[in-house]
């Protein structure tokens, strides 16, 4: 049996939403969510991103509705998916309406920002009688004009300060089904907001790092960003923002879950960084099996290490293990040294077939 550090961290407690079919807080499972790129009025283009972004395990799709136009493609697009949608809505309180009309998961709009106490009210009302949970989004970058010259500069308070007047609202107005986000581009002001806002109130948290950047810089910034919130509780949600393909938001949020042994989806590569020892190409093995087992959802550890040095010790405790040899390497399974050996040149195809054999055993054990 392979061994793993178990996971100590202790989740801040929180109340339940769901969005969907998908619970949020109060001890359910961190959810991954990403946003369409596509304009929601091209209805075909943003239902096979939505699909797509499912096919790698997205729990929550969030998709933008600035205009009554796109209110009505959003109509046509959940009635051709499964997955749960957010609808994205500033300032106009009758698209929340018509979208809510139209079956939305989850209302992304910030109450203050839409008008008077009569459209707030209507909105709230209706998420109210149609159980649709409110996520309000406040970002660094967008501070109303009064706390902007308040403070300055965005800092953690402004940022809180700005959320609990939309929690205010709420609070006024009987409604609790709701989560909250504090963005920022800026890690440690993200961070020190998130902290902040954790000890106000007992709703769900939405985590990211906003306008995070390419897909480089980004996902270091949001590991490190939500890395530290996660390892101390924080968080029932997240969202990877990358200036990228959305697809790459999503498996990198479940990378700093894997890392961090909260939430396990997929197959976790521990490769070497490569030296002259490599008996194989490890990045080209590693690269091309990412790319060919996108659609293995099975937790298991997979070691690809190019020599003996480390090999043995990482195969040990993974689930699948190669160690390179001269021409041909040695393979594990469960830590135990197999007879057989794959040949170095047919490494790739031998490993994928492995793989694959072995998530259907173990999905089978999982099942009986």
């Amino acid at each position: 049996m392979i061994m793993h550090p178990e996971n100590s961290i202790k989740r801040r407690q929180s109340t339940r939403i769901n969005v969907g079919k998908v619970p949020i807080g109060d001890g359910a499972p961190i959810a991954v969510q990403s946003m369409t790129n596509t304009k929601t009025t091209d209805v075909d283009a943003t239902i096979e991103q939505i699909k797509r972004l499912e096919r790698v395990g997205v729990d929550i799709v969030r998709v933008s509705v600035p205009t009554m136009d796109a209110a009505e493609a959003f109509k046509l697009i959940k009635q051709q998916i499964n997955i749960p949608l957010i609808a994205d809505i500033h300032f106009d309180y009758r698209i929340a309406l018509k979208v809510a009309e139209y079956g939305v998961d989850c209302l992304r709009i910030n109450p203050g920002n839409i008008g008077n106490q009569e459209r707030i009210r209507s909105v709230v009302d209706c998420a109210r009688d149609k159980n649709i949970p409110i996520r309000i989004g406040v970002n660094g970058g967008s501070l109303e004009k009064d706390i902007q010259e308040k403070y300055g500069e965005p800092t953690p308070a402004a940022l809180v300060e700005s959320a609990m007047r939309h929690v205010d609202i709420l609070d006024k107005l009987n409604f609790d089904q709701f989560k909250v986000s504090v963005k920022a581009s800026d890690v440690f002001l993200a961070v020190g907001a998130y902290r902040l806002l954790a000890g106000k109130i007992d709703q769900p948290l939405h985590l990211g790092i906003t306008e995070a950047g390419g897909f480089r810089s980004g996902a270091v910034k949001s590991a490190i960003g939500l890395g530290l919130l996660l390892s101390e509780g924080i968080g029932d949600t997240l969202r990877i923002s990358l200036a990228a393909d959305p697809i790459e938001e999503v498996k990198v949020g479940f990378d700093i879950l894997k890392s961090l042994r909260i939430r396990s989806r997929g197959i976790n590569f521990i490769a070497c960084p490569t030296c002259s020892r490599q008996e194989f190409d490890v990045i080209a093995t590693v690269n091309a099996l990412e790319q060919r087992l996108e659609d293995i959802i099975t937790p298991m550890d997979v070691s690809i290490i190019g020599c003996v040095v480390n090999g043995p010790g990482e195969a040990l405790i993974s689930t699948l293990g190669v160690t390179g040899g001269n021409k041909k390497s040695g393979f594990y399974e469960d830590g135990i040294r197999q007879k057989e050996r794959f040949d170095n040149h047919d490494m790739i195809d031998a490993l994928e077939q492995k793989i694959r054999q072995k998530a259907l055993m173990l999905d089978k054990n999982r099942i009986i």
